[in-house]
């Protein structure tokens, strides 16, 4: 091994990775002369663009680092408007137009189910959005251990950078989270520290529904909200109740783990209820702190009227909603079927959406907690063979059990709804040997500034 400090290339970078960072091929000779091969990952790349980067220890076969300096840029580069744009970790893509953002993703899903043996022309150029910014109902926010209040640094999950603002938030989110940020300062409030397990303030979730204006805010700490504690929480209600009136729901929620995650072992509510209202297509819908919802409403409502669409349910149907969550499909698709039957594994979402069907006066919904094959062979024996099914699975996809299970239940069209390109080329292969054709996949781009990418697509029967 050589003591060389680091080793400066000039590198052509010839394609992204997926999770957006650009990727680069350079050669160098080892001790004997001989040429070796670096592949190098450098993030805020772009395709076709040549760029200077060190790397530190340039015998090694992969390494990750910034470009120093851009020699040749891509044409669709553009200055980033944020402040803390490489320095947190919730945009990728501030630094590339937003057309060009919008191109890689339609070429991200061409390429995931070409890879699996489709044609990729069945893939339609990605709906994005007219104004890209302050689009995300949901955020949260860590506090350091000094107090303050920020987002995770990019790469360092134990430094936070102190907030600022946030372009892709909501506005309204990010004015609520600025003053809970300041009474925290005020009363001199410890954040948690990961290493020594000391402190009070963990995370501060905020929600909002852009339909209803209501805002949730939920503040993460180490203990209950106690005597000693009475002053600041008191002041936390006031402040909070005369600057921000638009919270309907201000909650402190104990978190005693030492794994790093929005939970909670009890719920105390400082003000209002432990729920706001939100709506969608015209639906309305509770979501608690836990809920999942789509995180951009905007687009999120496109994705919908986009399955509505694909899917043509009628009301002589039975229809099957797989992963269904809090019921943010099943809903508009169960006012147009006669029968529909929704199965989620999380508890806590299928008592949702139960609630939220009522909510809606809806009456033709049987929804089921159960791992998805298991259920399906239940809501078979129960239900029926349904004419329509929809699943709209985690980035892990369905996987190939659940998806041969589909396809023996051989409904006559399949709506596919999905936030990994990759995951859902490998899943609806599965359906091929079943007698399944792909007619048409639209991906949605329901964050902008970043690599994610959802998309929506059509099965239909054809015959084996």
């Amino acid at each position: 091994m050589t003591n060389i400090k680091g080793e400066n290339f000039i590198a052509d970078i010839h394609q992204l990775d997926v999770k957006g960072s650009g990727q680069a091929v350079v050669w160098r000779e080892n001790e004997h002369g001989n040429p070796k091969k670096l592949k190098l990952t450098i993030p805020y790349a772009l395709p076709g663009e040549k760029v200077s980067v060190t790397v530190e220890r340039p015998w090694v076969r992969r390494w990750r680092a910034k470009p120093e300096e851009i020699l040749q840029s891509h044409p669709e580069r553009i200055e980033p408007v944020c402040p803390h744009f490489q320095k947190c970790g919730g945009c990728v893509w501030q630094h590339w137009d937003y057309s060009g953002q919008l191109k890689q993703k339609t070429n991200h899903v061409k390429q995931a189910i070409e890879a699996q043996g489709f044609d990729p022309s069945l893939v339609q150029d990605t709906v994005g959005m007219e104004d890209p910014w302050h689009y995300r109902n949901k955020m949260e926010f860590t506090f350091a251990p000094d107090g303050t209040l920020g987002l995770h640094e990019q790469g360092n999950f134990r430094n936070i950078i102190s907030l600022e603002t946030c372009l892709i938030a909501g506005k309204n989110m990010v004015e609520a989270a600025m003053e809970v940020a300041n009474w925290a300062l005020d009363h001199k409030l410890p954040g948690y520290n990961k290493d020594t397990h000391e402190g009070l303030l963990r995370h501060l979730m905020v929600r909002e529904s852009f339909a209803t204006g209501e805002i949730m805010l939920a503040l993460f700490a180490t203990e209950a909200p106690n005597s000693h504690l009475e002053n600041a929480v008191n002041d936390l209600s006031e402040r909070i109740g005369k600057k921000v009136p638009n919270v309907k729901s201000l909650l402190w929620l104990e978190n005693t783990e030492w794994a790093d995650r929005t939970q909670a072992a009890k719920t105390h509510i400082l003000a209002g209820r432990d729920f706001i209202y939100d709506e969608m297509v015209g639906y309305r819908y509770r979501l608690w702190f836990d809920t999942f919802f789509q995180t951009n409403p905007t687009q999120a409502q496109k994705l919908v009227e986009i399955a509505l669409e694909m899917g043509q349910p009628k009301k002589t149907e039975k229809m099957i909603d797989l992963f269904c969550g809090v019921g943010t499909f099943s809903l508009p698709f169960a006012s147009r079927v006669a029968e529909l039957a929704g199965i989620e594994i999380v508890e806590t979402s299928i008592e949702s959406a139960k609630r939220n069907a009522e909510d809606n006066d809806i009456s033709n919904t049987y929804f089921l907690a159960k791992d998805a094959r298991l259920g399906i062979d239940q809501v078979l024996e129960t239900f029926g063979k349904p004419e329509l099914l929809l699943l709209d699975p985690p980035r892990s996809g369905a996987g190939g059990k659940v998806m041969r299970r589909i396809g023996r239940s051989k409904p006559e069209r399949i709506v596919y709804v999905s936030c990994n390109p990759d995951t859902f080329a490998t899943d609806i292969k599965e359906l091929i040997p079943f007698g399944y054709k792909l007619e048409v996949v639209q991906p949605v781009d329901l964050f902008p500034h970043t690599y994610h990418v959802e998309c929506c697509a059509l099965l239909t029967y054809v015959g084996e």
